[in-house]
């Protein structure tokens, strides 16, 4: 089945969904745990209808909802379809969905060698190692519990970075969280790759990357 790119999803026009490395999200705010409770039931029945199941991550104030087809690894129009009613859900039980405030987070390790490294971090990890386009190479936990590691080739020369987050947001959350990250005292590295991603520092010169899939495709 053929995934969709990031501008084919936009286009879709998803209210209160967003595009986040490689799945959809949503966050269903909820007024209490019981109401969690009965539309995770509910998206469960419909999920079992279509036979196309979500990641669910029920909390007591929401509901964390997102979509990838797994044998694809990326996002189909199932995950669309499934989408739309998990959206006619929420609006049915008097509640909304928004991707304000939802991120995915992903750790980069920047290695000369990482070749050598990575067998180290898939054995503590207990993760699976990845590879081939849309991957390049990565360890992933196979349940989806703790952040992907992915591995950046860099240079040699001390002192240099070893580790980054990448922090994966809608584009619409980009300027308020870089206004909040400067006010806070960062700086900008980097705007020369946006809007596929900015490159921020705390005061300390510990760096950040803040993503979007726009300039992906």
């Amino acid at each position: 089945m053929t995934t969709l790119t990031g501008q084919q999803i936009a286009d879709e026009q998803l209210d209160g969904w967003t595009y986040l490395l490689g799945g959809l999200q949503t966050r269903i705010r909820t007024p209490n745990f019981a109401v969690g409770l009965s539309i995770v039931d509910a998206i469960g029945a419909e999920a079992e209808r279509m036979d196309h199941h979500p990641d669910l991550d029920l909390r007591y104030t929401h509901v964390d909802v997102r979509l990838w087809s797994h044998d694809a690894r990326g996002v189909t129009h199932r995950d669309v379809r499934l989408a739309r009613a998990i959206s006619a859900i929420a609006a049915d039980a008097g509640v909304t969905l928004a991707h304000a405030g939802v991120s995915r987070l992903e750790l980069a390790l920047d290695s000369p060698d990482f070749a050598a490294v990575l067998p180290f971090w898939r054995a503590v990890l207990a993760g699976e190692h990845l590879t081939g386009p849309g991957f390049g190479d990565e360890v992933r936990d196979p349940a989806g519990a703790l952040p992907t590691v992915w591995f950046q080739e860099s240079g040699r020369d001390e002192p240099r970075q070893r580790w980054h987050p990448d922090v994966w947001v809608d584009p619409a959350e980009v300027k308020p969280r870089m206004e909040a990250a400067l006010a806070a005292g960062g700086t900008l590295v980097s705007d020369e790759a946006a809007p596929h991603f900015w490159v921020l520092a705390d005061s300390d010169g510990n760096r950040v990357c803040l993503c979007t899939w726009q300039g992906r495709d």
